[in-house]
């Protein structure tokens, strides 16, 4: 199985391959078929993004298109960054930016109310095709950086006392948001698949 991956960014669209690889999916990068293609998230949820960006790059290619919207939601925060946890701290903010002012802001919070979750919703489009599926990783927020790898906030999301950045990408990969959200589409389009078989 052949799938675009409706991203520009290289990260997520590593997380993806290696996900999937598994599987026996190849993934392609949308810059390989629409590299202008700039879609505006303008969803309220990662699900309406999610779909938003998928509808694009399947309207632009006619070729079957995954997209995920994920963020970071934290309890104390009332949810935020959420949907704009890429644009936390600005439009072109690094992830050491919004890292920083995610800890400025939670830097008066108590451990134990530091809670929050990571959320990926996925969607799929293709010829007469549509799935949504949606992960979720519960956590902490740290007070500090901790680990090398990883992407953007990575560094101070906590999962049973790591961060995801101390993770190997096979452990983050394991109880992720994207890795739980990317296996339930990966069971339900072999479902559909295996029901067109009989």
């Amino acid at each position: 199985m052949e799938l675009i991956i409706a991203t520009n960014n290289a990260n997520k669209l590593k997380e993806f391959g290696r996900i999937l690889a598994p599987l026996g999916v190849v993934v392609h990068s949308q810059k390989e078929y629409c590299p202008d293609l700039d879609v505006e998230e303008t969803g309220t949820t990662f699900a309406a993004n999610a779909r938003l960006k998928a509808e694009a790059v399947y309207k632009a290619t006619g070729l079957t298109a995954v997209a995920d919207d994920s963020g970071l939601c934290v309890d104390a925060l009332d949810g935020a960054p959420g949907v704009y946890s890429a644009r936390y701290a600005g439009e072109n903010a690094t992830d050491a930016q919004r890292i920083e002012k995610l800890l400025e802001e939670l830097k008066d919070v108590p451990d134990e109310k530091r809670t929050g979750r990571f959320v990926s919703a996925i969607c799929c489009i293709g010829p007469d095709l549509l799935i949504e599926c949606e992960g979720v990783c519960e956590g902490i927020i740290g007070r500090e950086c901790r680990g090398e790898g990883g992407f953007g906030y990575d560094p101070v999301f906590y999962v049973e006392g790591r961060s995801y950045s101390e993770m190997t990408g096979e452990e983050k990969d394991a109880v992720s948001h994207r890795g739980r959200a990317l296996r339930l589409f990966y069971d339900e389009m072999n479902r559909r698949m295996n029901r067109a078989d009989q």
